[in-house]
């Protein structure tokens, strides 16, 4: 430190306060304010704010451009629902047309095969009654013979004497 400086610390300590509050420093102190002030006012405007200004412009522009990119992207996507839509129901339509169809089809060809079936079952059932209709006119042909003969045998264990088979069958005839 030099002698000079030490000298106008200890006068600015004598005097008992900051060199800023001290009049006698004013004018000075206003000179630099406005030269750096100035300064600084002129970096800002010509400088600073306009680039911050650019950004906020850009970054204004960019969020405008993805707000319109984002609605024609979902009017997009909203078309495809209604093309998905049409084509689910032009879809769900000839699939309830084609499994109807099908089940005409199904039905036509199960009352045709029934028709069928019952027609055999009816010709099987024809037979069958003629059949058994045979079997009872015999059976009832043989039940006579029969009848007639027990009836001999009886008569004969009771009577001690054999009936005829021309008396038995006057007496069935005769009985109805």
């Amino acid at each position: 430190m030099s002698a000079s400086e030490t000298t106008e610390g200890t006068a600015h300590a004598e005097a008992g306060g900051l060199p800023q509050f001290d009049p006698a420093w004013w004018p000075g102190q206003i000179a630099w304010f406005l030269i750096i002030f100035l300064a600084v006012f002129i970096l800002m405007r010509t400088i600073f704010v306009p680039r911050i200004g650019g950004t906020i412009a850009n970054r204004d522009a960019t969020i405008e451009g993805d707000i319109a990119r984002a609605r024609q992207l979902k009017d997009e996507a909203d078309a495809q629902v209604q093309a998905a839509a049409a084509e689910t129901a032009a879809a769900r339509a000839s699939s309830q047309k084609l499994a109807s169809e099908a089940r005409a089809k199904a039905q036509a060809e199960i009352a045709a095969g029934l028709a069928k079936e019952e027609a055999k079952l009816a010709e099987s059932t024809a037979k069958a009654e003629a059949s058994i209709a045979e079997a009872r006119d015999k059976a009832m042909g043989g039940v006579r013979a029969i009848a007639i003969d027990t009836a001999q045998a009886i008569v004969g264990k009771l009577t001690g004497k054999p009936a005829s088979a021309a008396e038995i069958e006057a007496a069935l005839a005769a009985r109805g």
